[in-house]
């Protein structure tokens, strides 16, 4: 298999879990006990992950997603595996917000098993797509709210775990109820691309979030889900996601 296109930061130090308890918007509470984890040296790299990862949104101050981490814990601190086109710079943001917390980072390639490949990568993205599982590269960092990203249904973020970058927005959003766009998958009669606009007929009314052929995920308002939406003059055709 080719290089994946991931890596993934390892986030090591004694305060590594309250300091990414505080930035991301998952309840990493819900990471698998320390103790069901093979032990090792504080000083060995090697990748120990445990057995069950959860999918985090990190938010800016407005709300807006950077970036989604598949985080896993391991016996030496946290794994955050992301696009490898987005892994620089979330070190550095990272860093910016450390102050006084004991934590340090180091990047490497990702694994397949750090990103549950199981056959090949295409094969591995396209099941994301088909499961509504967005992905954001760093044309769609900081475009979006979670709820736009159905990131609420899918268990990356919390509502009552604390405080974290861009929570009042995110609660605010989720007690209200006002989730008006939305994440929703469509097939389309030819190919379209990432950043494509959806139009109602008369007016963009959304965007292509993540294409592969004619399979897409496009961020479009609820009420104009079904309303014989099209790409450049290409129609789609809405498929239903598993969880919504």
């Amino acid at each position: 298999m080719s290089k994946l296109p991931y890596s993934t930061i390892t986030v090591s130090g004694a305060d590594a879990f309250d300091f990414l308890q505080a930035q991301l918007a998952a309840d990493l509470a819900n990471l698998a006990d320390k103790t069901d984890l093979p032990r090792v040296h504080a000083d060995q790299h090697e990748r120990v992950t445990s057995s069950r990862a959860i999918l985090s949104a990190w938010c800016n101050p407005k709300g807006r997603v950077i970036c989604l981490f598949r985080v896993a814990e391991t016996a030496v601190g946290h794994t955050l595996t992301l696009p490898t086109e987005l892994a620089a710079e979330a070190v550095k943001r990272l860093t910016m917000f450390r102050f006084r917390a004991k934590a340090e980072f180091s990047v490497d390639a990702a694994s397949t098993e750090q990103l549950g490949v199981t056959n090949s990568y295409e094969a591995w993205r396209l099941n994301q797509l088909h499961a509504g599982i967005p992905e954001i590269l760093r044309a769609q960092s900081e475009e979006f709210t979670p709820h736009m990203l159905n990131l609420d249904l899918l268990g990356a973020v919390s509502v009552d775990k604390g405080c974290y970058p861009g929570q009042e927005i995110v609660s605010r959003t989720h007690f209200r109820g006002k989730t008006k766009r939305r994440c929703l998958r469509f097939e389309s009669s030819a190919p379209v691309s990432a950043g494509d606009k959806v139009s109602d007929g008369d007016r963009d009314i959304g965007e292509v979030l993540n294409a592969i052929g004619g399979d897409l995920l496009a961020i479009v308002p609820l009420d104009k889900a079904d309303a014989g939406l099209t790409v450049d003059g290409i129609e789609l055709r809405r498929v239903e996601l598993p969880y919504l």
